[in-house]
């Protein structure tokens, strides 16, 4: 390579092999993602002992478990503007830190109302972790192994979660509710001195924004390697943008139907996750089985989504992502249907639970995959973190559709069989855009 020569960064890393610090840096990002995960479960495997030493209903706590899902909402949406503008690097050790210190502080709530509150902060902090992951990881890895990567730094959400419930089940027995909390947040406050040593910034981030070229070239050889000459100057061959503000960028004519596609894909796929997950060993209970066996059915849902996500991600690289993602979808709509149409008492009902978490948290993990490549680096975290903010929302209207169905009196089969057709439009909105079209570099 001649000395001064423009060196296109997005070429020189889907040029290369994944070097160890690329992969140092998957495994970073799957820490912190599973970090995120420990935290937004923690809730549910407190709530009896805090409902018991507190006197209050469960209807009471519910203000609690709901608060935290919120402030992810709000925390995504807030977080990704600022991400394209001060770096992901930052907002992500920001996010870390502070959803780190909020669960700490959790942990003295004396009434329902402060906990609840707190729990609303800790959420802002969760929100923004998320997305800055996803783009950051997006940015330093091959786009042929992309989703496979994504996928694989997501399933230390489902990881997180089941950890936390063994790291309840051990605490608090001996020291209490308190005690698990402060542990939670213990955990991501303890890694941050080796993320803000080892995780970098983004490279693409570096160039758009047109940091030294001295900056960059050093960065890129620690992160990435190759033969980087020490006065090149840097560039990324991806659409440029006019505009200066990300948000009027993904609701501008050129991204409009992109980015309304994606909200409404992962808002969709959300609702069906989260009312699933939340209601159907309640539901499972109901209709007769005790509740360890419903339990246990449950957690099918889970272990096919981990499964799911890596498989998905996998045929991504392959074949045309948008496709991927609207046959899972599918697939989960059918085996949804499935569910609704038999009986808990069946030998195949286990199965389908299953095979509706490999569908639905595989087309789920492949959009969060999927969508970097939607967006240019300018933008890219807003695009991402704006999605995964519209998409909270769905969670959150997935659980109290759930108990509002239930109250008025809704059976197992017809709930269940209602969610087909979210899934089903879910299917729909990722493949009428013809995303194939739109996909720029990540």
């Amino acid at each position: 390579m001649n000395i001064g020569q423009t060196l296109d960064v997005r070429a020189h890393i889907n040029a290369r092999k994944m070097s160890g610090y690329q992969w140092l840096l998957l495994a970073l990002c799957f820490l912190i993602v599973a970090t995120d995960g420990m935290d937004v479960a923690i809730m549910g495997f407190l709530a009896p002992d805090i409902t018991k030493e507190w006197g209050i209903s469960r209807a009471a706590f519910g203000v609690v478990m709901s608060a935290a899902p919120i402030g992810l909402a709000i925390g995504a949406i807030l977080v990704g503007p600022m991400s394209d503008r001060f770096g992901r690097k930052k907002l992500l050790l920001t996010s870390v830190a502070w959803f780190g210190t909020f669960s700490v502080l959790s942990a003295f709530a004396q009434d329902v109302t402060t906990l609840s509150l707190l729990r609303f902060v800790t959420g802002l902090g969760l929100g923004a972790a998320m997305p800055n992951t996803t783009t950051l990881l997006s940015e330093y890895v091959p786009e042929r192994s992309r989703s496979t990567l994504i996928a694989i730094m997501f399933t230390g959400f489902n990881l997180g979660s089941a950890l936390v419930g063994f790291g309840a089940a051990a605490i608090l027995p001996h020291y209490g509710w308190r005690a698990v909390l402060i542990a939670g947040g213990a955990v991501p406050l303890l890694c941050l001195p080796v993320y803000l040593l080892l995780i970098p910034e983004s490279v693409r981030f570096l160039v758009v924004r047109k940091f030294p070229a001295e900056r960059i070239g050093r960065t890129l050889r620690r992160v990435v390697g190759g033969d980087v000459p020490a006065n090149a100057s840097f560039t990324i061959s991806e659409p440029q943008v006019t505009g200066s503000q990300p948000g009027k960028v993904l609701l501008s004519s050129a991204y409009r139907a992109t980015t309304l596609s994606l909200w409404g894909t992962y808002f969709m796929g959300l609702l069906v996750i989260y009312l699933l997950s939340g209601w159907l060993p309640t539901m499972i209970k109901d209709a007769g089985l005790p509740i360890e066996r419903a339990a246990n059915i449950t957690a099918l849902f889970q272990l096919g989504g981990t499964v799911g996500a890596l498989l998905v991600g996998y045929f991504m690289d392959r074949l045309s992502p948008n496709r991927v993602i609207s046959a899972a979808y599918m697939g989960g709509a059918i085996f949804i249907l499935c569910l609704a149409s038999g009986s808990v008492e069946s030998s195949l009902f286990s199965l389908f639970v299953l095979l509706a978490g490999f569908c639905m948290s595989g087309a789920q993990t492949g959009l969060n995959a999927y969508a970097p490549s939607c967006y240019p680096t300018v933008v890219r975290a807003t695009g991402v973190s704006w999605m995964q903010g519209m998409g909270r929302f769905g969670s959150i209207f997935g659980s109290f559709a759930g108990g509002m169905l239930l109250s008025m009196g809704w059976g197992f089969s017809a709930v269940i069989a209602i969610l087909a057709g979210p899934a089903t439009l879910a299917a729909i909105f990722i493949i009428a855009n013809k995303f194939g079209q739109r996909t720029v570099a990540a």
